[in-house]
């Protein structure tokens, strides 16, 4: 499972793959900007504050952000307990907020190209 969120990550438009810290986590970027953090069974996701609260309060498997920014970020432990969609949706919604605060010729550019 943890290989496929990986390579569903490294799929979005201009996203590209970092190791800053060593071989873990695999962090995945766009623009430059940390959108995910992915190592051993856990996902560390970008997230609104307010949707933030209520995906931890409706999942035990996701709890504030490891070494992160609580208000803004998650981590999810990957362990089932969590639909597929769900987790890809967060994702989506990580790479979503990241994606918003690149400069706009820039988000152009990588939007254009996964056409």
């Amino acid at each position: 499972m943890m290989e496929m969120l990986a390579e569903y990550c490294l799929s979005k438009p201009g996203a590209k793959e970092d190791h800053p810290f060593g071989s873990e986590p695999l962090v995945a970027k766009v623009g430059g900007k940390i959108f995910a953090l992915i190592t051993g069974s856990s996902l560390s996701l970008k997230c609104d504050p307010v949707i933030a609260e209520n995906l931890r309060e409706q999942y035990a498997a996701v709890t504030p952000g490891y070494h992160l920014n609580k208000k803004h970020w998650n981590t999810v432990r990957v362990d089932g307990s969590i639909p597929e969609h769900e987790l890809t949706d967060m994702i989506d919604h990580s790479y979503e907020l990241v994606l918003k605060r690149i400069p706009k010729s820039e988000r152009v550019s990588i939007t254009s190209h996964s056409s």
